[in-house]
């Protein structure tokens, strides 16, 4: 049997895709503008964010390489044969399917549709070196540019589609929020509430997008200590009278990301837990009055951090104020220039879509220990921003069970 080093195999019919292909052809289109700017004849994208942005096919590594190769006239993606024809029913392009049968048929598959010696952009956040050694061999490129930067600063504004779907992706959110806050009680374990949560936000998604991919909506609801960083993964930890709880739900809709976050206690709240929750409150709806376009990131930091000092909190102030959304989740992705901290002067435009989010966390053995922490999603408009999150947010609402 001869066994082939790559092949195309376009298996069944492809079902709705989560955006028209004339969304896709205009992102093509943007990075063929990108490629002219650099001078480059082909593009080869490996990172999970920036292939799905391009084509709609989200990958699943498990430790084999993928990519996206875009010459002037061609977009292709490039697959291992265990996903068979999925890539190309879940994508806006064409799909190569490289097999195993040897070692490196990837490489052999891109360089079918780059060819040899030619100037090639590259993202240099995430090809590892292991990969650009290989690419080098079989690819023998001319020149290599770095574009990760400039494909960033595409998928930082939105198109009307991509708004669509993310002001969806928050009522999905609110959603989540809501049957976490029915599902706080003493004596429950944080991943009860978590699981509860979850699963009313799989439902939602399954109801308003049928023809959807349906993975990683998650759920991080911490307790207690577990509040102090935003990322704290869930435990087995039982709820008790007088908590701290902290609500982050993130559902997931064909790669795009959106998240609702809010400060809450179990059925009471101290005096010093309630001083710094109103604190950061403050700060939050503070923060949220400066998002609009022509404002820097970097600035909107700098006038929160002001609010914090006023106030001798900054101290406990732990990461940025907020971030771009996207094609991005835990596992993949960032839209690392539009983000709300001193070191990023980006302007804010029309079409960006970012969260005010401040955090405090307060040691452990001193009065109202914990981490206080609210997320908005908002977007930004030709004359101010509009908050996509419905969710309430503060101790009238979120002193529950």
């Amino acid at each position: 049997m001869d066994r082939p080093d790559f092949y195309r195999l376009h298996n069944g019919d492809k079902p709705a895709l989560q955006f028209t292909q004339a969304e896709y052809d205009a992102r093509l289109m943007g990075l063929r503008a990108i490629m002219d700017t650099v001078a480059v004849d082909a593009v080869v994208l490996t990172s999970m964010h920036t292939i799905a942005y391009y084509s709609g096919f989200l990958y699943c590594s498990f430790g084999r390489p993928y990519a996206l190769v875009v010459t002037a006239s061609e977009a292709v993606t490039i697959s291992a044969g265990i996903d068979a024809g999925q890539p190309w029913r879940r994508g806006a392009t064409d799909n190569i399917t490289y097999t195993d049968w040897k070692r490196d048929n990837f490489w052999r598959a891109v360089a079918h549709v780059t060819g040899e010696r030619r100037a090639i952009g590259i993202e240099g956040d995430h090809l590892t070196l292991m990969q650009q050694d290989k690419m080098r061999a079989f690819l023998k490129p001319a020149t290599e540019v770095e574009i990760a930067t400039l494909t960033m600063q595409q998928r930082m504004r939105k198109s009307p589609a991509e708004i669509a779907l993310i002001r969806a992706g928050a009522a999905v959110a609110d959603v989540g929020g809501y049957a976490i806050k029915d599902a706080v009680k003493q004596g429950v374990r944080e991943i009860d509430v978590a699981m509860a949560g979850r699963d009313a936000m799989e439902l939602e998604i399954a109801r308003r997008f049928p023809d959807a991919e349906y993975r990683d909506t998650w759920v991080w609801f911490q307790s207690g200590v577990n509040t102090d960083g935003a990322h704290n993964p869930v435990t087995g930890r039982v709820l008790q009278r007088g908590d701290i709880l902290s609500l982050n739900t993130f559902p997931m809709i064909s790669g795009y990301y959106t998240a609702l976050e809010r400060t809450m206690f179990v059925e009471e709240v101290d005096d010093a837990s309630l001083a710094y929750w109103e604190a950061n409150v403050g700060a939050h709806e503070f923060g949220m009055s400066l998002l609009r376009p022509g404002v820097s990131c970097s600035e909107v930091t700098h006038k929160i951090n002001d609010f914090f000092a006023e106030r001798n909190l900054l101290q406990y102030r732990s990461f940025g104020y907020g971030h771009s959304f996207g094609v991005l989740s835990h596992y993949y992705g960032r839209e690392a220039g539009l983000e709300l901290r001193e070191d990023i002067d980006t302007v804010l435009e029309p079409g960006m879509v970012i969260s005010m989010e401040p955090m405090l966390t307060i040691p452990e053995g001193q009065p109202g220990a914990g981490g206080y922490r609210e997320h908005d999603i908002l977007i930004i408009t030709e004359d101010g921003a509009e908050n996509i999150t419905g969710y309430p947010y503060g101790p009238g609402f979120n002193v529950v069970g």
